[in-house]
């Protein structure tokens, strides 16, 4: 499995308007208790989010960093300010490692070493050798790419990482108008910040009732949980190095510590699967765009790849 190199799991950056004291507390049991490599901290969806954190923020940054975590700080998926923009330049002048979500962010931080984040179209070989070139360390991939398109980035990315999301809500784009200030009926400027009123997202449903989007300020995410505990394996047999888990409204100490069993061999992915449906309620699973389907399609693994080691996993996720 990728040369038996260790899975390395990162926390991606909490997309949410939670409380700051919250958030603190969510990042502090997080470098006490979690099996995680890389923690993602930043704001990607609202600067107006950013203020309230940031007495914290140091803080945070040390406990993590206690606990032998590395340390990523998101920034961004529009930037659309001078103010936004110097903000990024205070974060890298504290010499931080940056994860890009705009285009703008990369001109900032070319010949540096950077993430590049999942709101980047990378979806070719030439593309992700012209980041690998201004300096990028590792790239996540949109969530969008199938196996077969992560297998050709995967494939010539040394000696940069390439980072896939196996856990959370999968970010489907982002805008400039605030659709949560809108369901209040109040504008983006005077949004009263009420994205922090729906700490998991706000469910967007179809004209007949059927929930199929979650909103989440100017971001939409989709509806269900990306869950790709059985094909972990498969995922690090075509040449991925790391596998992202985006913070929800749950346990996050326990589905890291789940994912971090099946990579390691203590429990297999259908035992882990069904453990992990106790954890996440009743939110519905997807795993479509991996498989080359619609997104927020379902395919349930067959028994045959669900073991510990993933049997047959590669292949499925190879064809």
């Amino acid at each position: 499995m990728n040369g038996g190199a260790r899975a390395q799991l990162t926390l991606g950056p909490l997309l949410f308007h939670w409380p700051a004291e919250r958030r603190r507390d969510f990042y502090f049991r997080i470098a006490d208790e979690a099996a995680v490599d890389t923690v993602y901290l930043g704001e990607v969806v609202c600067s107006k989010r950013e203020p309230s954190f940031e007495p914290f923020f140091d803080a945070v940054v040390a406990r993590l960093r206690a606990a032998g975590k590395d340390i990523v700080v998101s920034t961004l998926a529009l930037v659309t300010s001078r103010r936004e923009v110097a903000r990024i330049r205070e974060l890298a002048a504290r010499g931080l490692l940056l994860e890009a979500n705009d285009v703008a962010t990369l001109q900032l931080l070319a010949g540096a070493p950077h993430v590049v984040g999942p709101h980047i179209n990378v979806f070719n070989e030439g593309t992700r050798d012209f980041l690998v070139g201004c300096g990028a360390r590792r790239i996540v991939v949109p969530v969008e790419m199938s196996a077969a398109s992560i297998r050709v980035i995967a494939a010539g990315a040394a000696p940069a990482g390439v980072e896939v999301q196996v856990f959370g809500r999968q970010a489907l784009s982002v805008a400039m108008r605030c659709y949560h200030a809108r369901s209040h009926n109040l504008t983006k400027d005077h949004c009263q910040l009420v994205c922090g009123l729906d700490p998991d997202g706000l469910a967007a449903s179809t004209i007949d009732g059927r929930p199929i989007l979650t909103i989440n300020g100017t971001q939409t995410l989709s509806r269900g949980y990306c869950v790709l505990l059985p094909e972990l394996a498969g995922l690090r047999e075509l040449g991925v190095t790391h596998l992202r888990l985006s913070p929800q409204a749950v346990d996050m100490v326990q589905v890291l510590r789940l994912y971090r069993d099946v990579l390691d061999d203590r429990r297999s992915a259908a035992e882990a699967l069904q453990a992990l449906r106790t954890v996440t309620g009743d939110i519905p699973y997807v795993n479509g765009f991996l498989h080359a389907r619609e997104g927020l399609a379902w395919s349930e693994p067959p028994a045959a790849r669900t073991t510990a080691q993933g049997a047959g996993v590669g292949a499925a996720l190879r064809r």
